[in-house]
Formats: structure tokens, C-alpha cells, sequence
């Protein structure tokens, strides 16, 4: 399980290190492609995980299985993360392509060229201020995803370490200790949430 686990966390790395790349090399679509393809096979290795995760040692498959949610969660945030710079590429192949269909439109009987940089440059700005609010509005909803889930993610943790504690024999008072700060991390939790929504719906009423 260990080897797996290792091999899996190095292929996080590798997806992680071709988003570096993204912006920095015209064909972006072959490293969006190479990213997907190390997420795929990063699902397929979690789906492993899982099953080897109950054939460990009972008293190591709490610390197994936290293990492999967090692989989990960052390979969720590949995912997420590859998504938005796809919509970004096609925006801008869009725009590219809506911009050079304007600037080559002929007007007249004549067919005489007319400038039209006036309406390209408007043309572009309103697309940007669209473009702006959508990832404000795709951030946002991201992070709400990822709130969401590490506080299915935290839940689980708080259940899997109360086992674990009493695995172990922790006393009372340390499960207490755990219990309080699993409590304070949620109303953390519930914070960020609020704040989220309060810059999401501010976003929609003065830029929409």
C-alpha cells in the first residue's frame, strides 16, 4: 500500500507541475490533456487505496484512510483547477476569433475596409468585464465546493481520531480537547461560508 501511495502522491506532484506550463507554451491543450490523463490515473490508484485501506491492521486503518481522503481531496482540486483553465483557453480563442471576424467585416457598396478599432476595443472591454465576473463567480463557487467538502472531510477525521483515540486509550479529557477543536474549526468553517456568499452576491449586485 505504501508503494502505491508514494507512486500516487508523485503523480499529484507531476499534474501539480504541468500547471506551470499552462501559460507559458502555445499548445496548452497537449498539457491539458497530459493533466487530465495523470488525474484519471490518480482516480484509478485511489480506487486501490480504498480497497487495500481494509486490509490494514485495524488499529492502522484510521490513519490509512485519512491518508487516502487526502489524496482525494487534491486530486478533486486538479480537477477543479484543470476545468477553469480550460474555460479560460476557450474564452480566449473565442474572443481571438470574434475579434478577427470584426476587424475583417467590410461595410459598403464600394467594399472599402473601414476602421473599426473603436468598437473592437469596446467589444473587448465589455468581454473582459464578462469574463471577470464569471471566474469571480466560478472562485467563489470553487471555494464553496472545497468548504463543503472539508467539512465532510473534517467530520470524518473527527469520527476516525475519536476511534483511534480510543484505540490507543487517550483519556476523557484529550477526546474532550480533540471534540473542542473540531467545534472551533466548524464555526471557522461556517465563517468562511458566510463571507464567501457576502462577496459572491456583492459581486452580482454592482457588476451585473
Amino acid at each position: 500500500m505504501d508503494v502505491l501511495y508514494h507512486q500516487t502522491s508523485q503523480l499529484i506532484q507531476e499534474a501539480f507541475d504541468l500547471f506551470h506550463k499552462l501559460d507559458s507554451i502555445p499548445d496548452s491543450e497537449k498539457v491539458e490533456n497530459d493533466i487530465q490523463f495523470k488525474i484519471n490515473a490518480i482516480n484509478g490508484n485511489c480506487e486501490k487505496l480504498d480497497i487495500l485501506v481494509f486490509k490494514t491492521p485495524i488499529n492502522q486503518r484510521p490513519m490509512a484512510k485519512m491518508r487516502v481522503d487526502q489524496l482525494k481531496y487534491d486530486n478533486k482540486h486538479l480537477q477543479a483547477s484543470l476545468i477553469n483553465a480550460q474555460n479560460k483557453r476557450r474564452r480566449r480563442e473565442q474572443e481571438k476569433s470574434e475579434r478577427e471576424q470584426l476587424l475583417s467585416r467590410r461595410f459598403g457598396n464600394d467594399h472599402m475596409a473601414i476602421t473599426v478599432d473603436y468598437m473592437a476595443q469596446e467589444n473587448t472591454s465589455l468581454q473582459n468585464s464578462h469574463r471577470n465576473v464569471d471566474e469571480m463567480l466560478h472562485t467563489g463557487s470553487s471555494i464553496l465546493e472545497t468548504l463543503r467538502y472539508n467539512r465532510d472531510t473534517l467530520k470524518g477525521a473527527h469520527r476516525r481520531l475519536i476511534d483511534l483515540a480510543n484505540t490507543l486509550g487517550l483519556s476523557n479529557a484529550t477526546i474532550s480537547l480533540i471534540e473542542k477543536r473540531v467545534s472551533q474549526d466548524k464555526y471557522v468553517l461556517f465563517g468562511g461560508m458566510f463571507v464567501t456568499l457576502s462577496v459572491i452576491v456583492l459581486v452580482i449586485i454592482y457588476f451585473i
